[in-house]
């Protein structure tokens, strides 16, 4: 019997032992994946910022300009994808929505994103755009791979079409979350106009006649929670003018957003509390599961052997029995 039970903890110590590794290095690769339904919202507001008025082309200070982005998975796009990319993919359909004080437009820019589910790289597909313009994605956007690294990434920039790196600039705690902090400064570029514009009957071809140009510039910030790959906090340092043409009268440039972009504290709270959440779920894939199926297989050898070895040990030799005198008649 005790030699069975020897045995049955033997298979039980290899089963979990061979486990670890294989959760670690071959399920998890497999089944962290950003679901292709996923839905989220972000509301980001810039306070005492400069915003162009279109009525008289002069810039004016105001008290609040807000930005409203989401990102709303694609199901049927990433379907239809995966059947010639071979990989699950996911399709965010994301919109940023700015407006003024008075809930006027400012802007709208519409853009599809397309990435390998798993390792966030880009995925070229047809309807990958940015503002109904057809872009070719290098590198991440919005969100960095699962378990990220202590180095430069390739980010990409919706507004100039282009790929620039976004420097890892050291770890932090950001509301009892430890990050790594991230940073891309994006020079002064030429930019296209949205292809809405916030005045009725403009549109960036007659606003191309008069010679005006669009112009941007911004310091990126990102705070991001490097076991999921995903910011917990962001800003921006955001500045945009209008130069030269006769639109401006004349004025060599002027200034048609600056202000400094932040989340809201509400979005904030709750982008930290759904990440802590899937912070921990991740970490059983990598680490609480592999590490304790190893930590039970070492256990259960150990028992094995011990019980092993207690069945081996020879008996106790019995002890020698004295016999009686027999008794002596006279």
């Amino acid at each position: 019997m005790r030699r069975t039970t020897s045995l049955i903890l033997l298979a039980l110590a290899v089963f979990f032992t061979a486990l670890s590794p294989l959760l670690r290095w071959y399920a998890f690769p497999r089944l962290a994946k950003i679901p292709a339904n996923q839905y989220q919202d972000m509301v980001l507001e810039a306070k005492d910022a400069t915003l162009l008025d279109y009525g008289t082309m002069r810039a004016k200070q105001v008290p609040e300009v807000t930005i409203v982005q989401t990102l709303k998975g694609n199901v049927e796009a990433s379907d239809r994808i995966e059947k010639t990319a071979g990989k699950d993919v996911v399709v965010w359909d994301g919109l940023s929505y700015v407006q003024g004080p008075d809930g006027k437009m400012v802007s709208r820019i519409p853009e599809r994103y397309i990435f390998d589910a798993h390792s966030q790289e880009p995925v070229h597909a047809t309807g990958e755009t940015v503002d109904a313009d057809p872009v070719k994605r290098e590198g991440i956007e919005f969100k960095w791979p699962f378990l990220t690294e202590k180095r430069d990434y390739e980010y990409f920039d919706a507004q100039t079409r282009t790929t620039n790196p976004i420097h890892y600039k050291g770890t932090q705690t950001f509301r009892g979350v430890h990050v790594y902090y991230f940073e891309q400064t994006i020079p002064w570029t030429k930019v296209p106009f949205p292809k809405t514009m916030p005045v009725q009957g403009i549109t960036p071809e007659s606003v191309a006649r008069t010679g005006t140009t669009r112009w941007y510039t911004t310091v990126r910030k990102f705070w991001v929670e490097p076991v999921t790959g995903a910011p917990v906090y962001g800003e921006e340092i955001h500045k945009e003018e209008l130069r030269g043409g006769t639109l401006l009268g004349g004025r060599d440039r002027v200034t048609a957003f600056a202000g400094h972009v932040k989340m809201r504290e509400d979005y904030i709270e709750h982008t930290v509390a759904l990440v802590k959440h899937n912070r921990t779920v991740v970490l059983l894939l990598t680490s609480y599961l592999p590490w304790g199926f190893l930590a039970l297989g070492l256990v259960l050898l150990s028992l094995s052997l011990y019980l092993e070895a207690r069945g081996r040990r020879p008996a106790d030799p019995a002890p020698a029995q004295t016999a009686e005198p027999e008794p002596v008649s006279a």
